[in-house]
This record gives C-alpha cells, structure tokens and sequence, in this order.
C-alpha cells in the first residue's frame, strides 16, 4: 500500500495483501467493487483528510485477468484487469460527477449522482417535503474526463480479428504525465469495472447493451526505453559487452541464430537496432537519425524469421504483414465517435510503433495509396492527417525493416530491383540499405547449413544467443540513454568524404552514378549506430569502415551493372541504369530521324534493324518500354510514332 506521487494523489493497494489482510474484503472488491471502493473513501476521510483521495488497486490473481473476447454478461459490475493496446483517445474534457438541486419549499440540498455518460439525471422528489416536478440546480460537481478505445494486444489475436473496448479514465487518472501514457500505441493493464451502457437508436433505448471499463488503475505493460529499469549488475554487464573487441560479432550471433549465414546482413540489422542520432538544425528542420533496411531475394531463406527477431528485441516493435495492412492501419485514420458525438483520431501501426521499430513483411503487397503515405514517415517521421474536424501531425519516429518478394519467385541479378518488386521508385530511395538474399547450390555451403539446422534440432541449447533478449533491451536503452550526441572525427570525415566523391567520379565519362547524397546521409547513421555500441562519444575510423564496407555490399548485391563493370546507383533506385537509359535515347534518336524522312509512323522493323546496326542487342525490349511509359505509340499494326 502506497499513495502516489502524482499531483492528485490516490492510495495504491496491492490486491494480495490485502487478501492475506482480510479475504472477506478481499473477495466482497471483486464482486461488488463500487461499494467496497466507497467504503474504503470513507475510511479514509475518518482520518481527518479533507481532500478526496480515491483507493486504486492493482495486482489482481491471475484468474481475474480476462481477454477482451472472453467478457461476458456475468462479468458486468465485477472488478476485473484486462490487457489491451491503445487504438485512440479523446481529449481529457470535464464531466459532471454529480449535480445539486434546492427544493424551493424548503431548501433542502438534493445531491444526485451522474451516472449516464450522455444524460444529467433531475431529482424527481424531495425526501424531506415530499415536493415533486422541477428543481433548481444549484451546483455541479466535476471531474476531468477522457476516453479510450483499446485493443487486444497483436500477439494473442492469433490472426483473429482484435476484440475493442471502450475504456474511461475520470480523475487523477487523467493528469498530463498519465496522459502521455495513455496516448495511442500505449501497451496497457487495465483494472477497474466492466459496465453497461445503453445503447440507443435515434435516441430510444434499446434492449441491447454496450459495456465499457470504468478504469480504477492501470499500468504500463510495454515498457519504454526510458523506463527499463537498469540495476548496477546490469550497467556492469552493458559497460563489459561494449568494451568486448568482439561485440560485433557477438551481436550478429545473437541475432536469429537459428538462420545460417548472412553475416552482413544481421551485423546491419544490428546497427539499426542502436540506430543514429537525431540532429536538428539551427533552422528547426531535423534529420533522422533511424535506419531502414530493405530485404528481398529467393523464398525460404529466412527473411520473415530476421524481420520477426528484428521487431521482437526492440520495445514497442511490431510486426505487421503488408496483405493484412490498410493505409489508415499503417498511418492513422479518423473515426466518429458513437459515445461522444465527436471525432477522434486512432493511429496505425507506424504510429504505434513511434520510438521503436515496425517490421512490414510482404511490403510490396502494400496497395499504392499505402505505399505513397509511407513517403512521410520514412522521409520525416511524421504523419499528417487532415479529415473531418481533425487536422494533425504525428509522431512516427520509427525504424523500418520491410521484406519483399520477388514478382517472379526467384531474383534475378540481371534484372533490376524495381522490375522486380512492385516498389515505387521514390520508396525504394527511402531505405538505407537494401539485401538480396540469395539460394544458390552450393556443397560447401549446403553442407554447413545442414549441419546447422541439424544441431539446432538436436541440442537447441547451442542455438541459444550469446547475450539474451532482456540484456539486449537493456543494453540499445542504455546506450540511447547515454549516448545523444556523437562527434565525427576528422578522420572519419575526410574517409566518408573520399569514399563518396570517388564513388561520384569513379568514370565520369560514362555518365554512370554510383551513390547519391541519400547513401552518404545514410554512411554517418551507419557511423554513429556503430559507435553508440562501444557507448563511444566520437565516430571514428573503424566506425567509418564498418559503414563502407556495408554500403558497398548493399550497392554490389543490387547496383552492379554486368554490361559496365560499375555500381549504378539508377538500377536500385530508379530502375533504369545509365546504359539503358543510353540505349533509349539511341533508339529515340532513331524514331526521330526515320520520321523525318517520312514524315508520319515509321515501320518497326525498320526502327529495329537500325538499332541492331548500332549495337544494341533485344532492341524490341526497349521498345515495348516505351510504348509502356507513352513516349511512343503505335498508330497500326506493324508501325510506331514518337510522341
């Protein structure tokens, strides 16, 4: 038993003691908790405390925690907890607890309580004179008021659809540092009492009921960064690991050790988990500090497992599947509220996940309209929303780790990457980094990853990771905690800036790019994630190293030209490399220059044998992309016209 420290203070009881204390209480709170709670208020002014101070009670056996889709009529006016995540809120607003009337014949005070969320109750009669009809009010009695919308938490829906509650919050469960607990994506345990309320129809009452949860205390059960409790053992631990020369490696060990391989890829992912730092600028704009990772390649080869562990470490990570998710799922949407009359914003799983990390599987399969309200968020980290009366900006400071299919099952190098996954150009340019996860035979390898999956079968002990999941949290929490600010060497500077104007400039001649601004902004997050591991303050060499070397593996997998010998940026982000682009505008000149000659639609075939004569091989390959883009057209069969 404690009374908080809150502005408005309230006496906090552990349930188990007081059913060691007394269980005839104990078990009278859980059938009838509104009496018992108000004899416990009265109890309480007994000791000459002329504030009101409300009794919360936490802690409830186990056997009283109910699933949202298992409450039932049975359990209406009992105390009972519930674990839910916040889906929206309202505005903390003033309700009526209770109203006092004066009776005009002998001005006896008539206190009513208010009961109905919707409609003031009247006195009806007078107990001392016996009057009857109107009465005067004299006094309203108020109470800060707010209402939730929470929703089952995602990983006990089982791919079911979520049950939703209605939750109320009155009192000092309102005040601004509950609030901000409170908000929406807020992991919750809720204790308090499931009610009914009327449902009503064009104003008549029905004789079906809807329930809500008055709440009488609740308590965070998603915890944040800022709240991982992190003892002296812990701190010696975090300090031990990031003075281990071999931390890298223990990372990338410890992540998904049951998939095989894959080095460069877990030691980014783990990068991404520590993440940048935010830098904002003297002219109040802001530069992300979060890193997003794109992984794509063959089937059966364990992204979902990578993007699942990625999203299981982090607190406030989710995962979400790009089939099941909707724009407003994945951003936020505005809804009217039946209660209150008015509208109210509920966010969506980026917004849910603000602070954290959302990983998205099966990202192509995000309908366009989706895809373009992604821009934002991995751009700004923010989502804006104008609908209805609302007009907002939210937060959405998270990391993504997205995975894609392949259209054709299998990637093929040869091909570039918006050919084959259904991602628009501007998104793609959005990732940090992007894999390809390939399945090529190999005996060696094979032999290996047999063996692997094998021993996992066998001993899964030998699976188990080199530093556990708690110590992981506790270690990205203490390293967010110390490290806000980081110092980039000279060093590492002129390396960064090396590498990326000779990257530039690497064949000028051939017009070729190789890495744009985007990547070097993405080199120093890959600096800093890799220098809040050691919970270093300066980004030094070996952390510019370890950022080039990713960046290059990432360019090499899915910007290599076959045909030139180079990295073109083009072929990851825009789809089309500057030998292509080259080749188009031969085939272009060509169309131009037959159609002066004739002066209308020139034959295709002639458009092709002149292409063929000046080297360019599966010209009707480029052609068919142009009739595609609406750059040329083919007036009738067999000919075609440049626009």
């Amino acid at each position: 038993m404690r009374l908080s420290k809150e502005e408005k203070p309230s006496l906090v009881v552990d349930f188990s003691f007081l059913d060691r204390f007394d269980p005839l209480i104990a078990d009278q709170l859980l059938a009838t908790p509104e009496k018992v709670l108000e004899d416990f208020e009265l109890a309480i002014r007994s000791f000459d405390i002329s504030e009101r101070i409300p009794v919360r009670i936490k802690n409830l056996p186990e056997r009283r925690v109910i699933r949202l889709r298992n409450l039932r009529a049975e359990h209406i006016g009992q105390f009972i907890a519930t674990d839910v995540i916040i889906k929206s809120a309202s505005e903390v607003k003033p309700q009526i607890i209770e109203v006092v009337f004066r009776c005009p014949e002998c001005e006896t005070l008539i206190p009513i309580q208010q009961e109905d969320a919707q409609l003031i109750r009247k006195a009806s009669i007078c107990e001392s004179c016996g009057r009857r009809g109107e009465f005067p009010m004299v006094e309203k009695k108020l109470t800060d008021f707010r209402s939730l919308k929470g929703v089952e938490p995602f990983e006990i829906t089982q791919g079911e659809q979520p049950s939703e509650m209605i939750v109320f919050l009155s009192g000092n469960l309102t005040t601004p540092k509950l609030q901000r607990k409170t908000d929406p994506g807020s992991r919750l345990r809720i204790y308090g009492v499931l009610k009914d309320l009327p449902h009503r129809i064009k104003g008549k009452i029905t004789t079906k009921m809807d329930t809500f949860f008055d709440t009488n205390y609740f308590e965070s059960t998603d915890v944040e960064y800022e709240e991982l409790e992190i003892t002296p053992e812990d701190e010696a631990a975090i300090l031990g690991l990031a003075r281990d020369p071999k931390i890298y490696e223990r990372l990338r060990s410890s992540l998904a050790p049951g998939i095989f391989g894959y080095e460069e890829i877990k030691e980014a992912i783990a990068l991404q988990l520590f993440g940048g730092i935010v830098h904002r600028l003297p002219d109040k704009s802001r530069v992300r500090g979060n890193i997003h990772i794109l992984l794509t390649g063959d089937p059966s080869v364990g992204k979902s497992v990578l993007l699942k562990m990625g999203s299981a470490i982090v607190p406030r990570g989710k995962y979400v599947s790009g089939t099941g998710a909707t724009g407003a799922g994945m951003t936020a949407s505005v809804r009217k509220d039946e209660i209150l009359g008015s509208w109210v914003l509920e966010a969506g799983a980026l917004i849910l996940c603000n602070k954290g990390m959302i990983a998205i599987d099966e990202f192509d399969k995000l309908n366009k309209d989706d895809q373009v309200a992604m821009h934002e968020a991995m751009s700004v980290e923010t989502v804006s929303i104008a609908k209805a009366s609302i007009v907002a900006t939210l937060p959405a400071q998270t990391a993504v780790l997205a995975g894609a299919n392949p259209k054709l099952g299998r990637f093929d190098p040869y091909r570039t990457i918006t050919e084959q996954i259904d991602i628009p150009e501007t998104l793609m340019s959005r990732f940090d980094l992007k894999f390809v996860l390939r399945d090529i035979p190999d005996r060696s390898h094979d032999e290996m990853l047999a063996d692997h999956i094998t021993i996992s079968r066998i001993t899964p002990k030998q699976m188990t990771p080199e530093i556990g999941v708690n110590l992981m949290r506790k270690y990205l929490a203490y390293a967010r905690q110390k490290i806000d600010k980081l110092e980039l060497t000279p060093e590492t500077a002129k390396m960064l800036k090396d590498f990326y104007v000779d990257m530039r400039n690497a064949a000028p001649e051939s017009g070729v790019v190789s890495i744009t601004l985007r990547q070097y902004e993405a080199l120093l997050r890959l600096a800093e994630a890799s220098a809040k591991i050691r919970l270093d303050t300066h980004i030094r060499v070996q952390d510019g190293e370890r950022a080039i070397r990713l960046m290059r593996y990432s360019l090499m997998q899915l910007g290599y030209d076959k045909e030139t010998g180079q990295i073109d940026i083009d072929r990851i982000e825009s789809g089309i490399s500057a030998t292509q682009r080259s080749k188009i505008r031969t085939i272009l000149e060509v169309i131009e220059s037959l159609q002066k000659h004739t002066g209308k639609e020139v034959a295709l075939e002639d458009v092709l044998a002149e292409a063929e004569s000046q080297g360019i091989e599966r010209p009707e390959e480029i052609v068919e992309k142009l009739k595609r883009e609406g750059m040329i057209f083919e007036p009738k069969s067999g000919f075609i016209k440049k626009l």
